[in-house]
């Protein structure tokens, strides 16, 4: 897959190596060594995908992900030497897609950029099939898949796009148990089916937006170590992950 991408990277060597070896690739590739520059070049090429740095010498990059998220839709990849638990919450948490510390190898580099492109190009096409109805409904919730909207008691819910997918993906097998794995090979991709924390942070952000007390929950359910349920228990579903896998094949 190419595209369009955008580098805000202030090392100045890691930034040309990066673009020589991504322009091999097949991509156009635009730099910027700050923010400012960076912010404007958003603007002029419209990237398919953003890899920011944290550490910049004008600006931090939590303050440019949280602009770029709160104008634009455009996953972004953090490319940076902070390695903390608490560093890649804070990213998500501003809206950041993805998350690799540095040093980064090629092959891993370019196996997360074409997973994100893969997942911004397909996901509005995959959730609109004609499989499936394009209004998913549970009790007062509504997800229109054409329009892209959610609301709830008929007022509007504000989500991202991540988040999106994910109730999408929960409503639509509503009453079924639905692993953890399953969940993250849906939303993320096959590389990201043991991160957890990704998963359990964007439930939590679910939670927060649709539950009248996300303390309580009573529309995502969630079965410690196996995985979360949306709604009502299927009356023939045991329960466990592996009789959903066995009767369900055909969601691989």
């Amino acid at each position: 897959m190419t595209g369009t991408l955008l580098l805000i990277e202030d090392d100045v060597r890691l930034c040309e190596t990066l673009s020589q070896i991504l322009t091999f690739k097949g991509f156009r590739v635009q730099a910027a060594n700050d923010a400012l520059t960076g912010m404007q070049k958003i603007y002029n090429c419209q990237p398919d995908l953003i890899i920011l740095d944290i550490i910049l010498p004008d600006s931090d990059g939590w303050q440019v992900c949280s602009h770029i998220k709160a104008m634009f839709d455009i996953p972004i990849l953090i490319l940076t030497a902070l390695g903390a638990d608490e560093h890649v919450v804070k990213a998500l948490e501003l809206g950041a897609d993805d998350y690799i510390v540095k040093p980064v190898t090629t092959p891993e580099l370019l196996d997360r950029i074409n997973s994100l492109l893969h997942r911004a190009h397909h996901s509005s096409r995959a959730f609109s099939s004609d499989y499936f109805d394009c209004v998913l409904r549970y009790g007062d919730l509504m997800v229109d898949l054409d329009r892209h909207e959610v609301t709830l008691e008929g007022k509007q819910i504000d989500l991202s796009p991540t988040e999106f997918q994910l109730l999408t993906v929960l409503i639509r097998y509503q009453g079924r148990m639905l692993p953890h794995e399953f969940l993250l090979n849906k939303i993320w991709g096959s590389e990201y089916a043991h991160k957890t924390n990704y998963l359990r942070l964007y439930i939590n952000y679910l939670r927060r937006k649709i539950e009248k007390n996300p303390d309580k929950p009573t529309l995502i359910h969630n079965e410690r170590g196996i995985g979360y349920r949306f709604g009502a228990k299927l009356s023939h579903e045991n329960g466990n992950a592996s009789s959903f896998l066995m009767g369900s094949q055909f969601l691989n």
